[in-house]
């Protein structure tokens, strides 16, 4: 099991930050890796959990061909107070990361596979995560 989360961080939470997902994605908004990509159309937080669930849906429909790159990363600790506590006392711990997704932002990537089944993995994963996506293709 193969959770995302950073190695080391320079600061253990961090502040909500809703401001910085308006607009459109300025970097990770083109094809970099592969042929086929999974693009993203609306603004969420995605967990890692999330993340990894949509992987394993693509490599599950893969069996073992293709090469997959995951091109967002869960860098933003989400903080969780425990049950029944109350108002006050500070900040909670730290429960999961999670990436800010803005529209247009390239998800995953997918190489040396056909389009009908590049397609298929994407479908799946789709439906593991909380966004609207597209199926893009690199333009030869």
């Amino acid at each position: 099991m193969s959770i995302l989360m950073p190695k080391k961080v320079k600061h253990r939470k961090m502040f909500k930050g809703r401001r910085r997902m308006k607009g459109n994605a300025q970097r990770g908004h083109r094809i970099a890796f592969g042929t086929f990509a999974l693009k993203c159309l609306s603004t969420k937080w995605v967990t890692a959990r999330q993340i990894e669930a949509a992987r394993r849906a693509i490599i599950r429909y893969l069996k073992k061909g293709g090469k997959l790159w995951i091109r967002i990363f869960p860098d933003k600790p989400i903080t969780q107070k425990g049950g029944e506590v109350g108002m006050g006392g500070g900040k909670g711990a730290v429960d999961h990361y999670a990436f800010a997704m803005k529209p247009g932002r390239i998800i995953f990537e997918l190489a040396g596979v056909k389009e009908e089944i590049a397609r298929k993995a994407f479908r799946s994963a789709a439906d593991k995560l909380p966004i609207k996506t597209k199926f893009i293709q690199r333009e030869v």
